[in-house]
Formats: structure tokens, C-alpha cells, sequence
């Protein structure tokens, strides 16, 4: 890939007063195969006080990404061996939930849309610069290390396992993808309140795009067929005009 990366000389230290203590804890991984844009980022990050780890292809990337810790991956889309989104899709389908940040030169619209729904958390188009980078960098970093205080989820005799990611009706496990799983997690967490299509989009998608998209329906749908299916009392509801409740009316 190009580098594009305005790398603004002096500022890579600058971390921030208030996430200094976030940023010297984290540990990122740069999923990038053109090797002098990743050598500059990883040398900026250490300067930053981030330890940061490099892979040059799609591959090693994932590999790297599974079998080890990190707090936030950098993926470029397009790499050898394996491309930048089938890496994110698959480590969702692994269940391997680290924030992503995508870079790309494909910096239109729809292709952050395309990324987005892949699996990424935010999307930085190349050129870009570094002080931008490090800020998204440290707020998804602030992301995953926030305490959670609730680790279950109920509402009436469904759960849901914030640790083992799993699902549970009257017992029986259901069999979430890794999108329905965030939707019904946010659902439960306002349960017995409105949820609307912005807030949905906000906090699932984590992008702020046309709340008219008919991929909150479309996923509503699926994940009302699978909660409900087999079980009499229905539990998520959808409030016309305003947007979705999940609640036990027992």
C-alpha cells in the first residue's frame, strides 16, 4: 500500500495528559504490509509509550490477533495472503472481540460502511495524521479496558454471559453471530426501555450512519427469530414510531 501517513514530528509523544496512564499500559498490533508506513507507526507508537507489534500480511496477522492479547488492532484493508476485512471477519467469528481500527486508502462512504460492517470499529481513511491515529488509538483503548460491573445479563428466563459470550433461554443455548450478540447485550442492558434506531447504531455499529438502513431490521429480525423461536412469551418488542424494548411482561 502507499503510506500516505503525515507523521507529525514532535507530536508523537504527546499521548494526552489524561489517557497517560491508559496509553502506557496498552499493547497494539499493526496489521500493515508496507513495511516503511508500518515501521513509522510502530516507531511513533513506542514513543508514545504504546508497545506495539508488527504483521506484514493478512496471515500473520491473524495469527497474531488470536493467539495473543492486544487492545487494539490497526488493520489495513488491503493486504497480501488475507485482506484486511476477511481478517476481521473471521476473528469475529473466533469470538475475538479487540477494538479494530481500519486504515485505507478506500476512503469513500460506502467503503467505511463496507469495513464498518465487517466487524471494525472506526475507520481512519490514509493520508491521515498521527496525532489523529493515536487519539482514536487511545479511545478504543479506553473502550476495552472500562470496568464492567455486570457480567449477566437476565430478562425473564433468558441470559446473557458477557464472559463466555454465551446465551441461554430456559436453559437452552442459543446460537448468537458475534453482531446479534452485541445487539441483544445492548438491548438487555436498557431493558425495559426504549431503544431507539440511533442509539442502536451508535452503540452496535459504533458509526454514525442513516438511521432509514434497513440493517437494524434485518438483524432485529433475525435475532427475535432466534430468541423467541421454540419459547411462548415473547420478549423483544418493537415500539412503532420510536424504535425496540426488551422485556418480561411476567
Amino acid at each position: 500500500m502507499a503510506m500516505g501517513q503525515m507523521v507529525e514530528s514532535g507530536k508523537t509523544g504527546c499521548a494526552g495528559d489524561n489517557g497517560a496512564g491508559i496509553v502506557q499500559r496498552m499493547k497494539i498490533l499493526v496489521i500493515e504490509d508496507d513495511l516503511e508506513a508500518a515501521a513509522y507507526m510502530v516507531k511513533a507508537f513506542r514513543e508514545a509509550g504504546i508497545t506495539a507489534d508488527h504483521a506484514s500480511d493478512g496471515e500473520a496477522g491473524l495469527f497474531m490477533a488470536s493467539e495473543n492479547s492486544y487492545d487494539v488492532l490497526i488493520i489495513d484493508r488491503m493486504l497480501p495472503r488475507r485482506d484486511g476485512l476477511s481478517v476481521i471477519s473471521e476473528l469475529r467469528k473466533r469470538a475475538v472481540n479487540t477494538p479494530v481500527l481500519i486504515l485505507s486508502a478506500l476512503g469513500q462512504v460506502d467503503d467505511r460502511v463496507t469495513g464498518l460492517r465487517a466487524g471494525g470499529d472506526d475507520y481512519l481513511p490514509k493520508p491521515y495524521a498521527f496525532s489523529e491515529l493515536l487519539a482514536r488509538v487511545e479511545v478504543l483503548g479506553r473502550r476495552k479496558g472500562a470496568p464492567e460491573q455486570d457480567m449477566m445479563y437476565r430478562v425473564g428466563d433468558l441470559e446473557l454471559d458477557r464472559l463466555s459470550h454465551e446465551v441461554r433461554r430456559g436453559g437452552k443455548e442459543i446460537l448468537l453471530q458475534p453482531r446479534e450478540f452485541r445487539l441483544l447485550e445492548y438491548l438487555m442492558k436498557n431493558a425495559g426501555q426504549v431503544v431507539t434506531r440511533t442509539m442502536l447504531l451508535e452503540h452496535v455499529w459504533d458509526y454514525h450512519f442513516d438511521p432509514q438502513t434497513n440493517v437494524i431490521d434485518v438483524h432485529v429480525s433475525r435475532l427475535r427469530s432466534k430468541i423467541e423461536r421454540d419459547f411462548d412469551k415473547p420478549l423483544l418488542k418493537t415500539v412503532r414510531g420510536a424504535g425496540y424494548m426488551i422485556k418480561d411482561e411476567g
